[in-house]
């Protein structure tokens, strides 16, 4: 998995960025771990930037922050964490698009929906996971078959 070894950098290079966020205050980016969105996300056409920022050292959740708005950051888990048989075929359009030739190349990231005060009641976003070229830090989220794939996708059994 290509995106767990990405990190924020230090400061002190002409090759990184400060960013003050809302949820982070101020950090300091790699500029060659800016991740470029070849299409917005759905509602939200003014960010196009992102980030990926570990949750925490141990932790598989990262936070895909925004640096075109400071607001907007999602919280992801690439789909190998969720335990299932996760495999959705990418249109080659899209791979083609993203410059995957092959598997080492493509990872997919999950949106997480983590319910305030219950995270018990999590969900993944199965229908519009996240393609992304981690060696050329690239991606597109992509709309699977509704028929096949949940929006809401419960991580941990019911009570």
């Amino acid at each position: 998995m290509n995106v767990l070894a990405q990190e924020i950098g230090q400061p002190g290079t002409d090759k990184e960025i400060k960013v003050q966020t809302s949820r982070f205050g101020e950090i300091v980016v790699d500029k060659d771990r800016v991740i470029s969105m070849l299409n917005p996300f759905f509602g939200f056409p003014e960010s196009a930037r992102f980030i990926l920022k570990s949750h925490s050292p141990k932790s598989p959740f990262m936070w895909l922050q925004s640096l075109d708005n400071p607001q907007l950051a999602f919280v992801v888990l690439p789909a190998a964490f969720i335990g299932l048989d996760y495999r959705p075929e990418i249109p080659r359009q899209i791979l083609q698009e993203l410059f995957i030739t092959s598997e080492s190349e493509k990872d997919v990231l999950l949106i997480l929906t983590i319910p305030k005060n219950n995270p018990q009641d999590m969900t993944a976003n199965l229908l519009g996971p996240i393609i992304l070229n981690s060696r050329r830090q690239i991606a597109v989220q992509v709309v699977l078959d509704p028929q096949k794939y949940d929006p809401c996708h419960r991580l941990l059994p019911a009570k």
